[in-house]
């Protein structure tokens, strides 16, 4: 009677094949993540441009930015034609090209981004010119006492009072994750407010005015807070 095939230990060599190819596809995946994230944000990006529905801000973005904008079309700004005016209760008006942002002292800021949807991006570097700056180049009044910020899409604005425009964690940004903000993400210039809701800091930014009280923003005309503080924010100090 012939012996019978001894059972083999130590698992058939097929299963060590499939294991080396899942873990070479895990490698792979993770490898082209930031790629495939990357490719899946431009694509947000692009069509929240022509959404006049705000649909795409729903859309999954594990890990990134979502995109949204009040409006169907926003137009683009660069060095040729944008400007930030700043007026209101102010003694000396002021016009800013991007040039002449770029051009002053700058401040960094790093900080998590949350939204009111649930969505956060932990540590995000922000750089820009101090709000808090730029008010006492324009000199505000005494009877000033809030400041009401309106955007280049025509439709967004947003506030603050004027204690709160004054800390050191507002800028007027420039750059978001170290590089210059894009369009779709409100460049050239945007508003960051760090220890408030991303929803105050306002995208595509144009105008900012000095006003004696607080002029509700865009979002709290439709039940916002309009003090937006995140859960735990230093709400006296000056940097979050």
């Amino acid at each position: 009677m012939a012996d019978k095939p001894k059972p083999r230990t130590g698992g058939a060599p097929v299963g060590r094949r499939a294991m080396l190819g899942m873990l070479g596809a895990g490698a792979a995946g993770l490898a082209a993540a930031p790629y495939l994230q990357k490719g899946w944000e431009n694509f947000l990006a692009a069509a929240s441009e022509v959404d006049a529905t705000g649909l795409t801000g729903l859309l999954p973005n594990p890990g990134g930015f979502r995109y949204y904008s009040v409006v169907g079309s926003v137009p683009h700004k660069d060095e040729t034609n944008y400007a930030l005016t700043l007026g209101g209760l102010v003694d000396r008006p002021r016009t800013y090209t991007l040039d002449q942002l770029r051009a002053m002292p700058r401040t960094r800021v790093v900080h998590d981004v949350v939204c009111t949807d649930g969505w956060r991006v932990e540590k995000t570097p922000f750089d820009g010119v101090r709000l808090a700056d730029l008010l006492d180049d324009a000199g505000v009044r005494s009877s000033g006492a809030a400041i009401r910020f309106t955007c280049f899409d025509g439709a967004y604005s947003e506030s603050l009072t004027l204690e709160q425009a004054r800390r050191s964690d507002v800028l007027v940004a420039l750059t978001m994750q170290d590089k210059p903000i894009t369009h779709a993400h409100g460049g050239p210039v945007r508003l960051y407010v760090a220890p408030m809701y991303f929803y105050k800091s306002a995208k595509w930014l144009s105008g900012i005015s000095v006003t004696d009280k607080v002029v509700p923003g865009y979002w709290e005309e439709r039940g916002y807070a309009v003090d937006g503080w995140l859960d735990g924010a230093d709400r006296r100090g000056g940097a979050a």
